[in-house]
């Protein structure tokens, strides 16, 4: 079994974090968050995994290289520039054999893959679409249905009284070879927009398959924060590493330091230095080789690796980027975003 996974977005509702790194890179709890998705897809029997790329490749290419420390083979198709959902599958085309999955890289969920793909065997689908409800649909492309499962119609961003379907496209599909023919090659291509609708009308096996189970878009600030809220919850997994207590996770299972107040959930990366006096959390993330000096204070934050939080500093419901520096006694604005090297001064009196 194959799959496909579409990783070239430029990833803009994120900046400035993307700006050093993609969004498939951005870390959650112990991998990057493609990698959340490449281990699903192994799990659910998945030997060879395409990676659709555009916007700083290289980047995933040097962590991921041929997939074999992830269990699955992996391979890279390039776009000189964006091609669309469809169109970026079209591009790695040449790679695809048979009933592939195709994923949005930016989408962690739990659905059942290999339930959707026994869905999809048993309806002869051409395609098959996971969707899920919610109660606003508004902002999401809709998916209406007839009660066997068979697609009728999607309804992008429907306005009130367009349509009385909650069921939105969430972003996971499985295709067979046929539904790939019918993207046109070179060009730009929305699979929710032109093909699906196209494939609707000519062949009337479009199915979708409802579920409740755990999903998020990881592509704003806020999702990303209540994707690593999720995980220490233990609401989709739980976070790579050793819980060294309650609700304590370390990367490499280092234990805490004297003197250190951690309140759980919190997650610490490998080579973390927090001095003593400090207060960690709740919901306090620091990354690979973060620096905590004595008195300050972090919580309901991630701090990506190599930053420094100086003495007495405070940084609340923020993000910051790599490399960021809170010189002693600053506070970083709750609902700040900071990209990398980016500097908090303390303010003068």
């Amino acid at each position: 079994m194959q799959a496909v996974v579409l990783v070239g977005g430029e990833g803009t509702r994120l900046r400035p974090l993307t700006y050093a790194v993609p969004k498939p890179m951005a870390p959650l709890l112990g991998r990057p968050f493609i990698g959340w998705i490449i281990e699903r897809l192994r799990a659910a029997g998945v030997v060879e995994v395409i990676l659709s790329c555009c916007y700083l490749p290289e980047a995933i290419e040097s962590y991921f290289g041929d997939g074999r420390n992830f269990g699955v083979d992996l391979h890279y198709v390039f776009e000189e520039e964006p091609l669309g959902t469809a169109g970026a599958v079209k591009n790695a085309v040449h790679k695809v054999s048979g009933t592939t999955y195709v994923c949005n890289g930016d989408i962690l969920t739990g659905v059942d893959l290999v339930a959707l793909r026994e869905a999809h065997a048993r309806t002869h689908a051409i395609a098959t679409i996971h969707t899920r409800a919610v109660e606003d649909p508004s902002q999401f492309g809709v998916v209406e249905t007839d009660t066997n499962g068979r697609v009728l119609r999607f309804v992008e961003k429907p306005q009130p009284g367009e349509t009385s379907a909650i069921d939105i496209n969430a972003g996971t599909y499985v295709l067979e070879p046929e539904a790939l023919d019918a993207i046109p090659p070179e060009r730009k291509v929305s699979i929710e927009r032109e093909t699906f609708p196209k494939l609707i009308s000519e062949t009337e096996r479009v199915f979708a398959v409802s579920t409740n189970d755990y999903w998020i878009d990881v592509g704003r600030p806020s999702t990303y924060i209540q994707a690593h809220r999720d995980i220490l919850d233990s609401a989709f997994e739980r976070p790579l590493g050793e819980e060294i207590a309650k609700g304590i996770w370390s990367a490499d299972g280092t234990p805490i330091p004297r003197g250190v107040d951690v309140i759980g959930p919190v997650y610490l990366g490998a080579g973390v230095r927090i001095e003593a006096g400090t207060t960690i959390g709740p919901y306090a993330v620091l990354y690979e080789g973060c620096r905590v000096s004595a008195g300050a204070h972090v919580s309901s934050s991630i701090i990506w690796p190599e930053c420094f939080i100086g003495h007495g500093a405070s940084v609340r419901d923020a993000i910051l980027g790599l490399e960021v520096v809170v010189e002693p006694g600053a506070a970083v604005e709750p609902g700040s975003v900071l990209g990398r090297d980016e500097r908090v001064h303390a303010r003068t009196p």
